[in-house]
């Protein structure tokens, strides 16, 4: 089962990381600062305390009658525990004593030669308490104000990186769709170099590399598929002057399938090459359509729901429109239904389907997709491809799926759709496009 993902920007992302990073070494940093200034703030608390302490006791000695002065006590029942070891080892001492809540309490204790202990203590001075909340408050507000400094500077420097990305994504883009000349390098841009140029410089040399090598290959095509013309033309001549039987009409059948294969690996390589533009012409889709499938597929159920003109190329659309039946009827099973509604085209059979694999990765050469379900078993995979590809001239889109059966229940199997969305606007007489939006479904 497929988990869901949740998809972030890298401006987010280094700005969250920056953020916990500042909050985290903030809070170290306060956590250090609080806890020195308090044991500092407590050291000098007791160092005064025993300072106190000490007077007193030089008064307590000097008086007499001997009575404990300025708040002291003599033998305090409730002087702590530590305090007591070390008055019994005959050592002066000082103490803090927590209290949960509330202020703590600072002793000091002196031990006297007669064995009495001469105890002061008194709690943390108001004012010492005042300067760590006045202090503790300053580092909530300086600590705040890092992870906030941080996090602009985490979209700061994240969002420069992501408009880099972006525009690496976009040139990309570009490039699949066949537009080798473009850089990604170039389109990135910028002054500071970081490991966004060297992806930019690998992709870049990925591109050349694979347009090197699918140009090779569409000459190497295209040399073979010539070579091949003339000698399978004196094949197919060679053939018609056989007497008739049984063995001629295999001989001229499979003599023109060569030849139709020749015919559609070459144009296979024009389309490749990117050198093919439309020849332009209003038609009335509808009616357009209509008559061509009354002469390639008489037996095919027709339907306009809506008319509509459009500039196109009516050589190349036919190409399509036949290609589409010509599998429709081959690996599908009766009724073939057209469908033209405005500016979309659809052919439908009821067979068992589009493979897998044309539905993920769209028609490729020779491959038919025999191992899924039996469709397409016997051809090329020439006649879908050649089919895309003459859509790509036309500036159109050209989509497969599958039909559900009535119920809903069981996708892939109610047949085969293949649909055809011809362009709001014509090619340019560079071949280039307008930008074109599609809806996602049809």
């Amino acid at each position: 089962m497929k988990q869901p993902a949740l998809r972030t920007g890298v401006r987010w992302k280094i700005s969250v990381a920056i953020a916990a990073v500042g909050a985290l070494i903030a809070f170290a940093l306060s956590l250090v600062v609080h806890n020195a200034a308090r044991v500092s703030m407590l050291d000098n608390a007791r160092e005064v305390q025993m300072e106190r302490l000490l007077f007193a006791q030089r008064v307590y000695e000097a008086s007499k009658p001997k009575e404990p002065r300025f708040g002291t006590k003599l033998n305090d029942p409730s002087l702590p525990r530590e305090l007591d070891r070390l008055m019994a080892r005959k050592h002066r001492g000082t103490y803090v004593e927590e209290h949960a809540g509330g202020a703590p309490d600072v002793w000091a204790a002196v031990p006297l030669g007669n064995g009495d202990v001469l105890s002061l203590h008194t709690p943390f001075a108001d004012r010492s308490a005042t300067v760590m909340k006045r202090l503790d408050e300053a580092l909530i507000v300086g600590s705040v104000s890092v992870v906030l400094a941080g996090s602009a500077l985490g979209v700061l420097i994240g969002g420069q990186l992501s408009r880099r990305l972006r525009k690496a994504a976009t040139a990309a883009g570009r490039v699949a769709q066949g537009n080798t000349d473009v850089r990604v390098r170039d389109a990135i841009g910028g002054i500071v170099r970081d490991e966004t140029d060297e992806l930019a410089r690998a992709v870049d040399a990925l591109t050349d590399a694979l347009h090197e090598r699918i140009e090779a290959e569409r000459r190497v095509t295209a040399d073979i598929a010539h070579e091949l013309r003339t000698p399978v033309t004196g094949l197919l001549t060679a053939a018609e002057l056989l007497p008739p039987g049984r063995p001629t009409e295999l001989v001229r059948d499979r003599a023109r399938a060569m030849r139709t294969l020749v015919e559609d690996v070459l144009e296979v390589a024009r389309l490749d090459s990117a050198s093919e533009r439309a020849e332009l012409q209003e038609i009335a889709l509808g009616e357009f359509v209509s008559r061509r499938v009354a002469l390639m597929n008489p037996d095919a159920v027709m339907r306009v729901v809506h008319e509509s003109w459009v500039s196109t190329d009516p050589r190349r659309l036919e190409r399509i429109l036949g290609n589409l039946l010509t599998n429709a009827a081959k690996y599908g099973r009766p009724p073939v239904e057209v469908t033209v509604e405005g500016r979309v085209v659809r052919v439908r059979d009821h067979g068992p389907g589009f493979p897998e694999a044309l539905l993920r990765e769209g028609p490729s050469r020779f491959r038919t997709g025999a191992s899924d379900r039996g469709r397409a078993g016997a051809g090329h995979g020439l006649g879908l491809t050649i089919a895309a590809g003459q859509a790509r001239v036309l500036g159109a889109r050209l989509t497969f799926r599958n039909a559900a059966t009535p119920d809903g229940t069981a996708p892939g199997v109610g047949g085969a759709i293949a649909v055809l969305w011809l362009p709001e606007h014509a090619p340019t007489n560079t071949g280039s496009f307008p930008m074109i939006q599609f809806p996602e479904g049809d």
